[in-house]
């Protein structure tokens, strides 16, 4: 999964961009604490353990669209 896609699955899932410094941007949406972080490169791919934690963190399972 690349970068941007991972950014479009978790804003098709309710999450909303609340801060940017660089290439690091956070997300949240409500009902979840925590702000998901995401080093944000574009096209290329996330690496697969970076993006389980990610979508764990974010309640998501890996594959739902």
């Amino acid at each position: 999964m690349k970068f941007s896609e991972l950014v479009r699955l978790l804003e098709r899932n309710g999450f909303e961009l609340v801060m940017e410094k660089g290439s690091i941007r956070y997300y949240a949406k409500p009902g979840v604490d925590k702000l998901i972080r995401i080093d944000y490169h574009g096209s290329r791919e996330v690496p697969a353990g970076t993006c389980r934690a990610i979508l764990k963190a974010a309640g998501l399972k890996e594959g739902k669209k």
